[in-house]
C-alpha cells in the first residue's frame, strides 16, 4: 500500500466515484462520512485560516483503501474534516480489515516532511466502538507521544422491537395506559404526522424545520448560522436522493408545531436534530 496527500477541496472531485462506496464498507459507516456531507461541511463551515489535507491510502494496484480527510488550523492543530459541533461521528474511512495498516500509513505520512508541520492532533467524535481508539493508542505509544481521551457526549441507543404494539407490551401497565391516553388526546386534537416525501417541496420543508429548530431554545437560535442552514439543505437534498432522509413534522390545527430531521440509514434511525415551537404549542 502507499499514501498520497491531496491538498484542498479537489479531493472531493478526484474521489467522487470511489468515496461513498468505501464509506458503505467502512468500519464506522455513518451518514456523516458521505461525500456530500464532507464536501458541504468544508464548503460552508470550515474555520477561517485552515487548510484541508486529505491522506489517501491505495493498494499498489490502485484500489482505494482509506481516506483521512483532515484540516490544519492556524495554531497547528489537525482535526477530522467536520469536527466538531455539526457532526455526530467521524473516523478514518477504511474497512476494518485494513484499519491497522491504514492508520500506520496515515500516521507515518503525517510524521513525514511531506505533511505540513503540526503541533497537536485532535480527532473528535470517534465512536466508542471504533477500532481506531485501540489502534491509535498503540501507535501513539510506539511513537513515544502522549494521548488524552475524553468523552464529548454519550449517545443513547434504543433497540426497537418489531412493532409499536410489541413496544407497548414491554412497558409496565401504568406507562402503557399513559401512552395510550396521550395518543387518544392527540387524535382528539387532530394532531397529524407529516412525512416529507419526493413529491414535497424539500427546500420549503427544510426552511420550516429550521425555523422550528431556531425557536426551540436560545442556544439553537444562536447556533443556526447561514453556513449551518446551507449544510442542512445540501445534506437533505443528498439524503432524499439516496432514500435515507426522514424529515417529519407534527401538525396541529394545520400548523407545523414540531419536527425531526433523521437519517434512515443502515437499518437504523439516526436522530440528527429536532425543532419545536414552545410558545405556540
Amino acid at each position: 500500500m502507499f499514501t498520497q496527500i491531496i491538498q484542498g477541496e479537489s479531493v472531493f472531485r478526484e474521489l467522487s466515484n470511489e468515496w461513498d462506496s468505501l464509506v458503505r464498507n467502512s468500519m464506522t459507516n455513518t451518514p456523516f462520512q458521505s461525500l456530500v456531507y464532507q464536501q458541504s461541511w468544508w464548503k460552508y463551515l470550515h474555520p477561517q485560516a485552515s487548510e484541508l489535507y486529505s491522506i489517501i491510502v491505495r493498494q499498489n494496484n490502485g484500489p482505494l483503501v482509506a481516506i483521512a480527510c483532515l484540516y490544519l488550523t492556524a495554531d497547528g492543530t489537525v482535526h477530522f474534516n467536520g469536527c466538531v459541533e455539526e457532526t455526530d461521528y467521524l473516523d478514518l474511512i477504511v474497512e476494518a480489515r485494513h484499519a491497522d495498516e491504514a492508520w500506520s500509513l496515515v500516521t507515518a505520512c503525517m510524521m513525514s516532511n511531506d505533511f505540513p508541520e503540526w503541533r497537536m492532533i485532535d480527532l473528535c467524535n470517534i465512536p466508542a466502538i471504533s477500532p481506531s481508539r485501540v489502534i491509535l493508542a498503540r501507535i501513539v505509544e510506539d511513537l513515544n507521544l502522549s494521548l488524552v481521551e475524553s468523552i464529548n457526549e454519550v449517545c443513547p441507543v434504543i433497540q426497537l422491537p418489531s412493532s409499536f404494539e410489541v413496544y407497548l407490551e414491554s412497558l409496565d401497565s401504568k406507562q402503557r395506559r399513559e401512552v395510550r391516553r396521550k395518543l387518544r388526546r392527540a387524535a382528539g386534537a387532530e394532531v397529524h404526522l407529516d412525512v416529507i416525501g419526493p413529491d414535497d417541496d424539500l427546500a420549503q420543508a427544510v426552511d420550516e424545520f429550521l425555523e422550528l429548530l431556531k425557536k426551540s431554545t436560545y442556544e439553537k437560535r444562536d447556533w443556526l448560522n447561514e453556513g449551518r442552514r446551507a449544510l442542512f439543505h445540501a445534506v437533505a437534498r443528498d439524503a432524499q436522493s439516496k432514500g435515507i432522509l426522514q424529515l417529519l413534522f407534527i401538525r396541529i390545527e394545520d400548523r407545523r408545531a414540531a419536527g425531526l430531521f433523521n437519517f434512515d440509514y443502515e437499518d437504523r434511525i439516526w436522530v440528527y436534530n429536532s425543532g419545536l415551537d414552545p410558545d405556540e404549542f
